[in-house]
């Protein structure tokens, strides 16, 4: 009986021990996930960090109604018209909180997409945000769809491809030039292949075949969403250039390689792998370079 009892004990003690153990950890993920949210900008922050950049390099933003949705850009004040246009297309920006956690405003903490447009070098030059970024989306019916499973859907891209039509009238052109950065990569190589008036498409750190990429990060496939890689059939003759960092742990070199198997054409198809550049680090800084040495000599 004793033997009983203090078996019981212990086991009630163990019981104890677990519980207290198990909201210890749950307290500790709570805290963190407190501490990480509260040290991300808001909204607000993020627009201001955009809109202060675009102010320092004579810059506005503009409002970009298209059938579906609003797109914000950002193009210069002054231009002269010109019949060529680089439009620069922003990446999936601030879509997780973590990697369970989806945000509930996509606009992006570091704007690199903008960052690249503004230190375009030569010629005309804008800059496209992605569906529902920089709309504050409480004001507006913006599905999370659209920055999660559905970022690159048809949805996205044909409101992106009138965006583009505004912006190309704005600025009196008749060939574009398309540099899309991460997933904004994939949303220029699906507008790409369904414009007639596209001389060039530049990709930087580009989301190319996204089963593949969701496959290696085993994250939840993007069941809603085009993939770029099917399309390639439809970018024959084009000219392409296909930037990817060699220490990029995103969007790793051999994804890009695998959309240049299956699609390139010698002459007009490169893919530059550019040692100790990541998914972030050093595009902005060293775009005029980047351009001049390989992308602008096609």
């Amino acid at each position: 009986m004793k033997k009983a009892t203090v078996k019981s004990a212990a086991f009630l003690l163990l019981c104890s021990h677990n519980s207290l153990m198990s909201r210890y950890f749950s307290i500790l993920f709570v805290l963190a996930l407190f501490c990480a949210c509260t040290s991300i900008p808001d909204y607000a922050v993020r627009r201001h960090t955009a809109d202060t950049l675009a102010q320092e390099n004579e810059w506005e933003v503009l409002r970009v109604e298209t059938q579906r949705l609003p797109l914000i850009a950002y193009v210069p004040i002054h231009f002269q018209r010109d019949e060529t246009l680089a439009l620069y297309i922003e990446g999936d920006g601030f879509a997780w909180i973590t990697s369970s956690l989806p945000s509930s405003d996509p606009t992006p903490i570091e704007p690199i997409g903008l960052k690249l447009a503004l230190a375009h070098p030569d010629g005309n030059a804008a800059y496209l945000a992605r569906p529902c970024q920089y709309i504050d989306t409480g004001t507006l019916p913006c599905s999370s769809s659209l920055w999660l499973d559905a970022r690159f859907s048809e949805t996205a891209v044909t409101a992106s491809n009138q965006a583009i039509d505004v912006l190309k009238t704005r600025f009196g052109a008749k060939k574009l030039v398309l540099v899309g950065y991460s997933g904004g990569g994939a949303i220029a190589t699906l507008v790409a292949a369904r414009r007639s008036d596209v001389i060039q498409l530049v990709t930087v750190a580009g989301n190319l075949d996204h089963r593949r990429w969701t496959l290696h990060h085993r994250i939840s496939p993007l069941s809603g969403s085009l993939n770029p890689i099917d399309h390639g059939a439809q970018l024959i003759g084009l000219r392409q250039v296909h930037l990817v960092g060699n220490d990029d742990q995103n969007i790793l070199p051999e994804f890009v390689s695998g959309f240049a198997a299956r699609n390139s054409v010698p002459g007009l198809f490169r893919v530059i792998n550019v040692p100790g550049f990541d998914h972030q680090c050093c595009w902005a800084r060293d775009w005029k370079m980047i351009w001049r040495n390989h992308v602008q000599p096609m």
